[in-house]
């Protein structure tokens, strides 16, 4: 994985269509956490150095390709580009700063040995898509589409859903259709793109 192309890729995809006020400062914020150098999880998908930042470009390629797909040649007359990148690129932001490597005991023929792995270290314990959208809206004003697609972007993975939440998730499906596309993107790029990890 070439670290540094994936953040020039992401920072030019970023900058070219996200241009509302604050979004300046949201980069600046990005560029401060290891956002870029973040896994995207501890053991599942892309759970290696800038795992993060990687699963965001994929997330953003696959929101793309299926808005494109669903609504054809004027897409961008239902979801502007925008909004498509903010969701792609944004909805994991609450994984800055919440991973750090520890180590662990492991037998490797007979012997015994320290192995680095990621453990989470959560400081705003906000949850998950909610915290995405925390962190954003401190920053930039994001419209309501946008915020009910980072806040749902794990459907009924998301903690809220298994505790009696799953008819609000429903209903942001139905009344939202970014969601449930952003969702979808969410578990292509995991699924699809980086399968190989996952299935470790």
């Amino acid at each position: 994985m070439d670290i540094k192309e994936n953040q020039e890729r992401f920072i030019k995809i970023y900058k070219q269509n996200i241009k509302r006020e604050g979004s300046d400062k949201l980069l600046e914020y990005l560029l401060s956490t290891d956002f870029f150098t973040a896994p995207a999880s501890t053991r599942f998908h892309l759970s290696e150095e800038g795992g993060l930042c990687l699963h965001s470009l994929h997330t953003y390629e696959r929101l793309l390709a299926d808005v494109k797909n669903e609504y054809g040649r004027n897409w961008e007359e239902t979801f502007p580009a925008e909004s498509i990148t903010i969701c792609g690129l944004l909805h994991d932001v609450c994984k800055a700063n919440m991973y750090k490597v520890d180590t662990r005991n492991v037998k490797n023929n007979g012997v015994w040995e320290q192995v680095p792995y990621y453990t989470v270290e959560d400081k705003l314990p906000y949850g998950h898509g909610e915290k995405s959208v925390y962190i954003i809206n401190g920053f930039m004003r994001i419209t309501r589409d946008e915020a009910m697609a980072i806040n749902w972007h794990m459907g009924p993975f998301d903690a809220r859903v298994s505790g009696g939440g799953q008819n609000i998730m429903k209903e942001a499906f139905y009344q939202f259709p970014l969601a449930l596309m952003t969702f979808f993107a969410d578990m292509q790029a995991v699924y699809l793109d980086e399968k190989e990890k996952t299935e470790e």
